[in-house]
């Protein structure tokens, strides 16, 4: 059994074309997310799935494996896989799935969604923080999360929403955690997840953790501090190469 992170990179972005490559740093943005994933503990190995030969050859020399994978996945979840079968890997294989756009990940956050993932003994894991300074609770584009723990000490996902949740009612200022879009799965599990229809509640919140929720599939939760957020508009990375130039 491996842990190996798959980071997804496709070159076309809606609000930020070629964002992967973008190198006002010195390196492509593609770059520093590997070089994080490289700091981890518990990974094996970290293989990045891309869908154009820029991709493979911007990654040239970077201690990283590159597949090329199919230009027309629609969505992460699936060249993930597709990476995934072209790599061989076996079916109790965990894989973590990593955005490509998320340059100051904390590599401590992968160790624990892993740990947490392999205590658990559920077929999907993630990550969640208490909320930070400076999060918005009401911003559709954070995801929150919900959960419980169990006998384990393990937080499992009750439900995921754009919206806030829990809804406060009595003012008790209960925790409101924010989610990171970092998945654990075995290999066997992710295969047959890509396969399943996209689920009601999945379409509704346009969330795709939620076709496992609706499945009635178990999901691991880590619960970590972490104030990292990814790359998705122009003034992002502009701050991100401030930080970081």
């Amino acid at each position: 059994m491996g842990v190996i992170a798959i980071i997804p990179a496709r070159l076309s972005s809606t609000r930020l074309p070629h964002k992967v490559l973008l190198n006002e740093t010195g390196k492509p943005l593609i770059g520093h997310v590997v070089e994080t994933l490289l700091e981890s503990d518990r990974l094996d190995r970290v293989v990045v799935a891309a869908d154009d030969q820029e991709i493979v050859d911007a990654l040239r020399g970077y201690d990283v494996e590159v597949v090329l994978t199919d230009v027309d996945h629609s969505n992460g979840t699936s060249r993930l896989a597709q990476a995934a079968e072209m790599l061989g890997l076996g079916t109790d294989d965990i894989v973590v799935n990593v955005q490509g756009d998320e340059p100051e990940l904390d590599p401590k956050l992968i160790d624990v969604a892993v740990d947490a993932f392999v205590r658990s003994g559920e077929a999907m894991g993630t990550l969640a923080s208490p909320m930070q300074d400076g999060d918005d609770p009401h911003d559709p584009n954070l995801v929150k999360i919900v959960t419980r723990v169990g006998g384990d000490g393990v937080h499992r996902a009750v439900y995921f929403s754009r919206s806030v949740i829990p809804f406060d009612r009595d003012g008790l200022a209960r925790e409101c955690f924010k989610h990171a879009g970092l998945y654990v799965y075995r290999r066997a599990f992710l295969e047959r997840f890509v396969g399943w229809p996209i689920a009601r509640l999945e379409a509704i919140e346009q969330l795709e953790q939620l076709r496992a929720i609706e499945a009635g599939v178990g999901i691991s939760v880590a619960i970590m501090p972490f104030v990292h957020k990814g790359i998705d508009t122009e003034a992002d990375y502009r701050a991100f190469v401030a930080r970081n130039g």
